[in-house]
């Protein structure tokens, strides 16, 4: 029994109904293998920190990313074999333990502030987000090496949900926090938009669609959910 084979079969099926039985294109084949392999290979799990990217994402689209260091990454596949494209999943932000003796696993999970969060008594707190993550060129620029940028969501009436330059979530300064990323499921692949505008239409569909993903309650993402509030090894599976 080949799981990708299976994958590829449903989509195809999918496909056929969707255009009345008719036969799917090679065009169309091709990017159903190609949705078949990334969902082949998910979920992808890693642990990073956030480092200092272009700035696009807050400046030019009003839609900052938490950039994934390449140093230091551990990740459950080889980052050269990543599949590009965009994704939805989870992220969960912390101070590294060597800069700090605290108990961080005590934090109150719900307590936001303009940065990393501070409870009552101005400890850290551990921010446990939904997330859209893009894998990939960013093909609109022109990107020449490949880069992990998850956006991360606060919830729903949080003030800083609506605090960027389009209304969406927008932290102060995440640079050199630890992150843990479980990238759970395929949205759509890296496309080259005509202009900033259509790619920020684009972003903001993502957003939604992670937001309804994330929410559903299933063995996948509760397995997914579980893991990034834990400090288990990217390589468990």
């Amino acid at each position: 029994h080949n799981p990708q084979s299976t994958i590829l079969s449903v989509l195809i099926k999918t496909a056929m109904v969707k255009n009345s039985a008719s036969p799917v294109s090679p065009a169309a084949t091709a990017e159903i293998e190609g949705k078949a392999n990334h969902l082949n290979c998910l979920p992808i799990r890693m642990t990073s920190v956030v480092i200092k990217g272009f700035g696009r994402g807050s400046k030019d689209l009003g839609i900052p990313t938490a950039n994934l260091s390449r140093d230091g990454l551990q990740c459950s596949m080889s980052f050269e074999s990543l599949p590009t494209g965009i994704y939805w999943g989870y992220a969960r932000i912390f101070q590294p333990i060597s800069d700090s003796d605290k108990n961080l696993d005590s934090a109150d999970d719900n307590d936001y502030s303009s940065s990393l969060p501070l409870d009552a008594c101005g400890e850290k707190v551990i921010p446990f987000f939904k997330a859209a993550i893009s894998i990939g060129y960013n093909p609109c620029y022109g990107n020449k090496e490949k880069t992990i940028e998850p956006h991360l969501i606060a919830p729903v009436g949080h003030p800083l949900r609506a605090a960027s330059a389009c209304n969406e979530t927008e932290f102060d300064n995440l640079y050199n926090f630890a992150i843990r990323l479980s990238i759970v499921g395929y949205l759509r692949p890296e496309l080259p938009f005509e202009g900033l505008e259509k790619l920020v239409e684009a972003i903001k569909n993502d957003i939604v669609q992670t937001e309804l993903m994330c929410s559903r309650d299933n063995k996948l993402t509760a397995g997914e959910k579980n893991w990034v509030s834990s400090d288990q090894d990217a390589k468990t599976t």
